[in-house]
């Protein structure tokens, strides 16, 4: 079947690609997902002769189990959360594009797990999409979240004879309509849960990289105090009342600080009354979120 069609309107897509998710919360499709996850040299940058042993025989069997039940807490009748949401943008975002008079194919993809990047891009070619947005939904560009998802769609084009045109979006950490959404959404919750007196704080948490990545040019670590800095700014909040804060730690290595939890005891020990926590990293809600902060935290 030729992969053209003469008579065919080009139309321009754009493809919103998030981390990615287990089929199930189960411990086999933790398995599956953790593999394809953590085989990635762009995640765990140790030598693969060191790091192959460990990840299949420690990891890959101990780990599953327990991020499945971890999994179990958050998952929706209709999936994974990070999924569920990630469709929903796709959709609210092609009806916002529509009613300003763009018409654009929109999808989504998740570079671990399905619909893979590589499925949602041949779907846009069927349907004849000849321009090619790629939006890796985090704002601030990192080589193990932002660089893996172009490599996956990347990866796609080599093997693609007739190539669509691609553009990528690298970051958005200091866009205005995102640090005024995130501001959107700390005002909400004040108005419906009281507005912050003096013994309060405002705990930003990112994702965590190791420190490493830092010191080898990676800009995250820079990107995320951006937004910290800009978000503050918008809510008039002074400096003394924000708290930048990195989650998800994993291994021994020293990572991107202060830690997360660390700083939660600390600021209970010094009887600050109330925390709000805010995770501008992520643009939908995931495992990270809904349990690691709301139920761990």
């Amino acid at each position: 079947e030729p992969e053209f069609k003469h008579g065919t309107a080009p139309q321009t897509g754009v493809l919103l690609i998030n981390l990615g998710t287990p089929d199930a919360p189960t411990a086999p499709a933790l398995r599956r997902y953790l593999k394809e996850f953590l085989s990635d040299p762009r995640v765990v940058e140790i030598p693969r002769l060191i790091w192959w042993p460990i990840l299949n025989g420690i990891i890959l069997n101990t780990r599953p189990a327990k991020s499945a039940a971890k999994y179990a807490s958050v998952w929706l009748p209709e999936g994974s959360p990070l999924r569920v949401h990630t469709e929903r943008q796709a959709k609210l975002l092609k009806g916002t594009l529509g009613q300003a008079g763009h018409r654009l194919v929109v999808d989504y993809a998740m570079r671990y797990g399905q619909p893979s990047v590589a499925d949602a891009l041949e779907r846009l070619k069927q349907q004849n999409c000849t321009r090619i947005l790629l939006l890796p939904l985090y704002p601030q560009y990192a080589g193990s979240t932002s660089a893996t998802a172009l490599d996956a769609a990347y990866a796609w084009l080599q093997r693609s004879r007739n190539q669509p045109e691609i553009r990528a979006v690298r970051n958005f950490h200091d866009h205005p309509g995102y640090i005024t959404a995130l501001a959107a959404s700390v005002r909400q919750y004040w108005a419906e849960n009281g507005q912050p007196g003096p013994s309060y704080r405002l705990m930003l948490s990112f994702h965590g990289v190791p420190k490493r990545t830092l010191e080898l040019g990676d800009p995250y670590h820079c990107e995320c105090l951006k937004t910290g800095r800009l978000l503050s700014e918008a809510l008039g909040l002074p400096k003394e009342q924000v708290e930048i804060c990195f989650q998800s730690r994993f291994g021994k290595a020293e990572w991107l600080q202060p830690y997360t939890a660390p700083t939660l005891h600390r600021l209970a020990k010094e009887g600050v009354e109330r925390v709000d926590v805010i995770c501008p990293g992520f643009t939908s809600d995931c495992l990270e979120t809904l349990e690691e902060i709301a139920m761990e935290g």
